[in-house]
């Protein structure tokens, strides 16, 4: 299988918004429904032919998968000029949402938290990009995402930061973070960031997800964003998600709620 599966890869990858997706994620992807479509594996074990019905149908499905898991927030434009951060803030869906109301933000958040000098980013896209807007002298800040383009482009932009601020250090790294064990293993900080992330992590089969990676993960506080909007941008009747409010209540987690335009940020003290 494992022949097939790196044969597989890059006809998977090749459409544009999935390209950046590192190989591993690719291939448990193609595991898990190798397990759960054991006839197509047979088909194409017997024999690969890219015009048949099965090696069209598992392209597809693998595709479908990512999408749905992953092809949320994937930047548009990864080579654009690092330095411009606001043209690269503007290219990717999340973080163009966020721009009117950035530099509000964390003033609000650090007024509640602290100044922080250590910062996790999970499910990152490019976010770190905005550390221009935090006014922070000296942080270390470690990045996780899924799209090795991504972090790619981050590596290369903290690389810069770092001749230009001897007291920045900032790292980029790919990690699916529904993994619980690797995030148990990240380094100990101040905050996490988990903008926008609780849907990729449950994928709709309730919240035992987030709650396994919000009591992983090394940090102090931690920042869970959901949208405000609905997919055609109206306004949501209910943007309070009251079962992160008694998911926090039930581990003895203190929070308090930022809203803006159009997204809400609970900011979740962790320890009783």
């Amino acid at each position: 299988m494992n022949t097939l599966i790196k044969k597989l890869i890059p006809k998977v990858k090749q459409k544009k918004e999935l390209a950046g997706i590192s190989d591993g994620t690719v291939t448990e992807v193609l595991v898990k429904l190798f397990k759960r479509e054991p006839k197509l594996l047979k088909e194409l074990s017997i024999m690969i032919n890219e015009k048949s019905a099965a090696y069209t149908q598992v392209i597809k499905l693998a595709r479908a998968e990512l999408r749905r898991s992953y092809g949320l927030f994937r930047v548009e434009k990864v080579e654009e000029e690092i330095k411009d951060v606001h043209k690269v803030l503007s290219s990717h869906s999340s973080t163009k949402e966020r721009a009117s109301f950035y530099s509000e933000l964390y003033p609000r958040l650090f007024s509640i938290t602290g100044k922080p000098t250590i910062v996790i980013d999970l499910g990152c896209g490019v976010n770190p990009f905005s550390v221009e807007l935090m006014e922070l002298q000296r942080l270390k800040y470690y990045a996780y995402d899924i799209s090795e383009k991504e972090v790619k482009l981050l590596n290369r932009f903290f690389s810069v930061k770092q001749t230009e601020n001897k007291n920045f250090v900032g790292k980029a790294e790919v990690m699916d973070v529904s993994k619980v064990e690797l995030v148990k293993k990240l380094p100990s900080a101040d905050i996490c960031f988990m903008f926008k992330l609780t849907d990729i992590l449950d994928r709709g089969k309730g919240h035992k997800k987030t709650e396994e990676v919000l009591k992983a993960v090394p940090s102090k506080w931690l920042v869970i964003s959901f949208p405000t909007l609905t997919m055609s941008g109206k306004p949501m009747t209910a943007p309070r998600r009251r079962w992160m409010e008694w998911l926090c209540k039930r581990l003895g987690y203190k929070y308090q709620i930022l809203e803006f335009e159009n997204e809400l940020f609970y900011v979740v003290r962790k320890g009783r």
